[in-house]
């Protein structure tokens, strides 16, 4: 099975937050393992100052009250929000709140000996001055808090230390207040999770900003690379890229452009090179074949077959020559055509009287006489005739061809195709190389010289076009004209 396709940009992108989560989660494990933070530290937001004015008013209103009265100021602040409040003194005794079952490492922490004397940061006052007793309290200050994670249920417990007056003490009681909630969050009373989420935000949006123009540079450049790599690979050496970069991208960029200047030179003079060579051999081919005209009227009749050979040998090398010629003159002058509309509907006929003549009927021609594509006349009609010729060779016995075109978008699509054997789909690219030939009913018995499919890519690709070819169901071979709409 094949895995996802992804662009590199979203490869990179995902990377990067991946990487994000991999610190953030190294972040909490160590946070969670190792550190210990204040109350006051601002990762825990607003809920520390919450906690701490909850415990400061529950503090304040729990003064010189009875039970009852303690018990319905606890009910009150429960309901507010939604955690259970409950008061025990240092001695582990419940002093207010409903009947609870404290846990083992909850009752431990209330009830540790801590010392005596006064206990310094403690908020009972709301000045720095003692509020009651000879030996003073100390400065106002935060409450201790100590948390804890129970199980069978999972509760969340925090303990916090607090100073409580009964009537008639002069003396304080040393108090916890023990809140209790089912959520790791207290209901935002224990930890904001918005902090961190602004934060993350933060993080992440700063990142983007600063990586996204790089990403995108780089993948641009790798895009841009890759579609000219396709342009050269389909012989369009005219293609470049930028290669200002001052890095392997640029030092890339600026061997692709190399690579398609000498590729350009390379296949443009072996066309000029076949060219030169094809017209050389004219000459000798036509005194052969006028020699050979004579050589026809004075030998014996017994020996009329060998002169019928090389006639006919001579003929194909004629007929090669002439091909090379086209392909190359192709090849030179595409970069400079000058594409026009042009009636479909007329130009595919004319190349079937050449090419199907004296019989016709084996070709079906399905093309709307108003359709018209962006080319060069004279290139699209070889580009055609030659298809049709390719057709109609490689058509099974008393078969059909059939030329067919329709709109699609901005394209006008040109089809030719038989009802023969076919080729082997690993080779339908290479079919459009020249001299290529199939070994099989494709083949130069079949009358096949290889240069025919080379000669309609070179014509096509020089109107601007693209052609391919595809195996037809259940036979037959499919080639595909795509021009641009005038």
């Amino acid at each position: 099975m094949k895995g996802v396709k992804l662009p590199l940009f979203s490869k990179i992108m995902v990377w990067f937050f991946l990487n994000l989560l991999l610190l953030a989660g190294l972040f909490l494990l160590i946070f969670g393992l190792n550190v210990q933070f204040e109350r006051s530290a601002p990762i825990f937001g607003e809920a520390a100052n919450r906690l701490e004015a909850v415990s400061r008013l529950i503090e304040s209103a729990a003064d010189e009250r009875s039970r009852s009265e303690r018990d319905d100021i606890l009910r009150r602040y429960s309901e507010a929000y939604n955690v259970d409040f409950f008061l025990f003194d240092s001695q582990g005794h419940q002093i207010a709140g409903p009947p609870v079952t404290l846990p083992e490492v909850v009752y431990e922490d209330i009830t540790r000996f801590e010392g005596f004397g006064p206990r310094p940061g403690n908020s009972n006052t709301s000045t720095s001055q003692p509020r009651r007793g000879p030996g003073g309290l100390g400065p106002v200050g935060p409450p201790a808090v100590m948390a804890f994670t129970t199980s069978n249920p999972t509760k969340y417990w925090h303990v916090l230390r607090i100073l409580t007056f009964d009537k008639g003490l002069d003396e304080p009681t040393r108090t916890r207040l023990i809140v209790c909630s089912d959520s790791p969050y207290g209901h935002g009373l224990f930890f904001d999770p918005w902090p961190w989420v602004l934060l993350a935000a933060a993080v992440v949006g700063i990142s983007i900003i600063f990586w996204f123009p790089f990403v995108r540079t780089i993948t641009k450049s790798v895009k841009q690379m890759t579609e000219a790599a396709e342009k050269i690979a389909g012989e369009n050496f005219s293609v470049r890229v930028d290669d200002r970069r001052l890095d392997e991208l640029g030092g890339l960029g600026s061997s692709i452009n190399n690579l398609a200047e000498r590729l350009s030179g390379f296949v443009h003079g072996q066309k000029r090179f076949l060219g030169d060579i094809s017209h050389e051999l004219n000459s000798p081919l036509a005194r052969m074949q006028f020699a050979l005209s004579i050589l026809e009227e004075r030998v014996r009749a017994e020996n009329q077959p060998y002169v019928a050979d090389v006639r006919e040998e001579v003929e194909s090398m004629s007929k090669l020559v002439g091909e090379l010629l086209s392909y190359s003159k192709t090849g030179i002058q595409g970069a400079t055509v000058k594409c026009e509309p042009v009636n479909l509907r007329s130009l595919v006929e004319r190349a079937v009287e050449r090419e199907a003549a004296p019989d016709k009927s084996a070709i079906s021609i399905d093309v709307d006489e108003s359709l018209a594509a962006n080319a060069q006349p004279e290139l699209l009609f070889r580009a055609v005739a030659n298809a049709v010729r390719n057709s109609l060779e490689h058509a099974a016995d008393g078969g059909k061809v059939g030329i067919a075109a329709e709109k699609t978008g901005n394209q006008v699509i040109l089809t030719i195709h038989d009802d023969g054997p076919g080729v082997p789909d690993e080779m339908l690219e290479k079919i459009f190389d020249p001299l290529f030939r199939v070994q099989n009913d494709r083949s130069r018995d079949s009358g096949g010289t290889g240069l025919g499919l080379a000669i309609v890519k070179t014509c096509v690709e020089a109107c601007g076009g693209h052609v391919l070819a595809r195996n037809r169901t259940p036979s037959g071979l499919e080639i595909v004209i795509k021009l641009e709409k005038p």
